[in-house]
């Protein structure tokens, strides 16, 4: 097995015992990520959509760091707080996708880590 852990500073320190990402196989494992700024470590919550545009680019900056971009994204996990947000997430996560668009479940959860509204997970490929 030669797994790699993929970590950046461009995207929030992990807030528990995991990684940012794992990297094995040609396959990307991006654990859930939270709308945290990673240059203050400053929360985003008062609107969804800026929440949901800090995830993203947290996401984007752990691709990035495995040489990968959206289009490489295979499957997401969406986990949202209230599924009355839905639609507000699915419209600024839509803007970072063109076509072939990932397989994708949406779930509502009684909470989410620092009381966040969104939180998302990713599953790329090379």
């Amino acid at each position: 097995m030669n797994k790699q852990i993929v970590n950046t500073s461009k995207a929030p320190d992990p807030i528990g015992p995991y990684s940012q990402a794992v990297k094995i196989g040609g396959m990307l494992f991006i654990s859930g990520q939270i709308a945290i700024k990673p240059e203050t470590s400053e929360l985003i919550i008062d609107d969804i959509q800026k929440e949901t545009e800090q995830v993203m680019a947290n996401l984007k900056a752990i691709l990035n760091e495995a040489s990968l971009g959206f289009q490489h994204v295979i499957k997401t996990t969406i986990f949202l707080k209230d599924m009355s947000l839905f639609s507000s997430v699915n419209e600024v996560y839509g803007k970072f996708f063109e076509s072939d668009f990932p397989a994708r479940e949406t779930v509502a959860v009684k909470g989410l880590p620092k009381d966040v509204n969104v939180e998302i997970s990713m599953i790329a490929a090379e």
